[in-house]
């Protein structure tokens, strides 16, 4: 997995997993960068189409996932945060209950293109990682 530069003034894209990885409302956590550039995103699918995000939630700034990879309400329909229970639209980010009500998660340029997620932002460090493998920690 590599960085790719693709056509003169195209945003950078990054592989971050096989598209066969992320099921119908399921997700996948990835830690990006190290040290004060380290942000953690996730990535996950509804009705077919891919979302990203960073996260953390806009209330506390905690992780989202319960459990490494679990964004998702238990019928699939809305991201939720484990620490406060708020809940998101998986389309914009918006949270429509809990104590952030009215902000938003921020979204993370991604894509789907053939069998690849792509990351269609800049990042300059190591490859990226599942934030499972990482290390990482769900909510406080």
């Amino acid at each position: 997995m590599t960085a790719e530069t693709g056509d003169e003034g195209a945003p950078p894209r990054r592989v971050l997993c096989r598209a066969g990885d992320i099921g119908e409302a399921a997700g996948k956590g990835f830690v990006l960068g190290e040290g004060r550039r380290k942000r953690e995103i996730f990535v996950v699918r509804k009705e077919g189409r891919i979302f990203g995000y960073l996260n953390s939630c806009p209330h506390a700034g905690t992780p989202l996932d319960w459990m490494p990879d679990r964004f998702f309400t238990n019928d699939g329909r809305f991201l939720i945060c484990a620490t406060h229970g708020a809940l998101f639209e998986v389309e914009d980010g918006m949270c429509l209950r809990g104590p952030c009500r009215g902000l938003a998660l921020d979204p993370v340029a991604v894509a789907e293109e053939g069998d690849e997620i792509l990351l269609l932002e800049p990042d300059e460090g190591p490859e990226p990682m599942p934030a499972s493998a990482a290390g990482s920690t769900p909510g406080c």
